[in-house]
């Protein structure tokens, strides 16, 4: 999620120069992560099928039929053919899904819906962690088969990598996303040239195409079979990329880019590594790095990488969307948001989701030191984002595109028991690192829970104390307080009631200004909101005007901006004349909040952490008033 450039005509219209450019950045972007599997996914489900015995053909036929037809069916037909048509206003990902299925069912069991998405956004955050890890790692262990000599260095050498790659997260992609688009093509092009060349040496391989030789693996093979199952899954990992980043390059060029590039060029290198185990069953150990000549390792290394870089990049990145999709629904605080393109709005960098991604990749790094060891922890991270999408993607297909129950699960159903399939045999490696995932997603869900339950009770118990907005003004046109010139606009989430900030002002400087808006900021459940409807403004008296200002959940929340747009609907707003009221709260634990004492701690911890108001919605600061006031919870 590098990039943010998108394009109607690209998924919908003739194809143009745009069109290729938006296809060739797809390229780079979205499959890094699903382009770089090859390293390690053959290899693993290969040794996985063997259990320690020599390999045999049945393994070899079964393996690549399995990763074939996986691919076909997981990521082909339900991410490329079905979900890239699930779009929130161009949007995709799990919460661009969640929130089009709220759109359908309205209020009413939406629970369920912020279950899943909050389940699907979780893993997909643990994965941003698996990811660079897994893929980098894989890349620099092809070191050891130019020279044994590398191997002590593979870890550090991984560690330093991954530590430049974080650290110049905060200058931004721009420049280097530029390059991700050729990176990727040459990558792509070198293991399709490599699959061809090697399934020349038993080319027999290409039997596996029949979908039999998978079936009788899985039905001969018993627990084996969906251990090996596991492994396989590593092969589409990155399939969820494909809708994650629909609204910054489009359906068609996403889905040209995976139909006639992508997917073709990863099936030859498959095959490949294949007929070279078959003509060599000892290749298996560095099945892809065995497929060139032993003087064109290290530069295979160096190309291998770059791609597992831009792997990471995009992962990384596409994490920062998350959070900050998340943010913008009310799933998290407010995170300090900084934007590192003046054209690109969807280059951002969250430095506090920067730092946490670094600690949790090291930690990975240096805890199981092997792609092997990270593999069994990776899969069920992706596994369990594409079960929740599949949820969601029945009940938007049924709700939203208005086809019938049986119709919608005869479409969803076969897409979801696969991935309920691939679920349980990753859930088999749980004691061997699938643990970790499920341990951060446990950790990110109970975090959203308590925020979301947290801030209802901060929210119920405020009300208590509050004045009607109505009552306030008619007491006031009574017995007027010292009205001073210029403009006071007081934030509050409900505009029905006096803001906080308000009360304070009146009791203490005994002022009223001359003119008060009362201002909301609201945030839609579409990922964009069109300028028309970006700015209301009812006036309810002589002094006072309620203005309420609607941002989609991937804009930027820029409040002066925003309100220069009241220029055009006669207010005369004016910002070196206007003052804003800011309410800033301190919170003290209470053992009646309604939650325990654990939670009442970590909401206390997650609302001392969320960033400012002020830099939050982009206001001068050198125009804001903070009012402080302590509440129990």
């Amino acid at each position: 999620m590098t990039a943010s450039i998108t394009s109607t005509e690209a998924q919908d219209g003739p194809v143009t120069s745009g069109f290729w450019a938006l296809t060739l950045g797809s390229i780079g972007v979205v499959f890094g992560d699903i382009g770089t599997s090859p390293l390690y996914a053959f290899h693993e489900a290969v040794n996985g099928a063997a259990h320690g015995q020599p390999v045999t053909r049945v393994i070899v036929l079964g393996v690549l039929s399995l990763i074939l037809w996986a691919l076909l069916i997981v990521v082909t037909a339900k991410y490329v053919l079905l979900l890239l048509r699930a779009d929130n206003n161009g949007e995709g990902g799990t919460l661009s899904l969640m929130a089009l299925g709220q759109r359908a069912l309205g209020r009413r069991r939406s629970w369920v819906l912020l279950a899943l998405g909050v389940v699907g956004a979780s893993m997909f955050i643990g994965d941003s962690m698996i990811t660079p890890a897994i893929s980098v790692l894989s890349a620099v262990e092809g070191l050891k088969l130019a020279t044994p000599a590398f191997e002590h260095y593979v870890v550090p050498l991984t560690v330093i990598i991954l530590a430049l790659l974080f650290a110049v997260q905060s200058k931004g992609t721009a420049l280097v996303a530029s390059a991700f688009g050729p990176v990727m093509v040459v990558w792509f092009t070198c293991i399709a040239v490599m699959g061809i060349v090697h399934i020349a040496d038993d080319p027999s391989v290409l039997a596996a195409i029949n979908p039999y030789y998978a079936l009788q693996f899985l039905l001969s093979h018993g627990t084996i079979g969906l251990v090996t199952l596991g492994a396989v899954f590593l092969a589409v990992t990155g399939g969820e990329a494909l809708y994650a980043d629909l609204g910054h390059f489009g359906r068609k060029p996403i889905q040209s880019a995976w139909m006639f590039f992508v997917l073709p060029s990863l099936l030859i290198n498959y095959f490949g590594q294949g007929a070279l185990v078959l003509s060599d069953p000892s290749a298996v150990e560095h099945s892809f790095f065995r497929m060139v000549p032993d003087h064109l390792v290290l530069p295979l290394v160096g190309l291998a990488t770059a791609a597992t870089v831009i792997a990471s990049q995009a992962v990384i990145t596409g994490a920062y969307s998350v959070v900050y999709q998340a943010v913008q629904l009310g799933l998290l605080p407010r995170f300090e948001v900084r934007y590192t393109s003046e054209t690109h709005a969807g280059q951002i960098y969250l430095p506090r989701v920067n730092r946490l991604l670094l600690i949790g990749v090291m930690l990975l790094v240096l805890v199981f030191r092997t792609p092997s060891g990270l593999a069994s922890a990776y899969g069920i991270a992706v596994s369990t984002t594409m079960v929740a999408d599949g949820i969601m993607g029945f009940i938007v297909i049924w709700k939203l595109w208005n086809w019938r129950a049986a119709t919608a699960a005869a479409v969803i159903l076969p897409f979801v028991v696969v991935d309920m399939t691939f679920f349980s045999a990753n859930l088999l490696k749980l004691l061997e690192g699938a643990w970790v995932p499920l341990l951060f997603g446990v950790a990110m869900a109970a975090t959203i829970w308590t925020w979301r339950r947290g801030t209802g009770i901060l929210l119920q118990k405020t009300r208590r104390i509050e004045v009607p907005l109505d009552d306030l003004i008619r007491s006031l046109e009574k017995r007027p307080p010292h009205i001073v010139k210029g403009t006071a606009v007081f934030l509050t989430s409900d505009p029905s009631f006096v803001p906080t900030a308000l009360l304070h002002n009146l009791k203490h400087n005994k002022v009223l200004h001359e003119h008060n808006v009362i201002l909301t900021i609201e945030t839609a459940h579409t990922p964009r909101v069109d300028l028309s409807e970006r700015f209301r403004m009812e006036k309810i008296s002589d002094k006072f005007s309620k203005v309420r200002l609607r941002f989609g959940f991937m804009e930027q929340p820029n409040v002066p901006k925003a309100l220069a747009i009241a220029r055009k609907q006669g207010w005369q707003f004016d910002i070196m004349s206007t003052s804003f009221f800011v309410s800033r709260r301190s919170l003290k634990a209470s053992a009646q909040s309604g939650m325990p004492l654990w939670q009442d701690h970590l909401f206390i911890a997650l609302s001392r952490s969320a960033n400012d108001a002020t830099d939050y919605f982009q206001i001068p600061t050198g125009r804001v008033v903070e009012v402080g006031t302590q509440v129990t919870i």
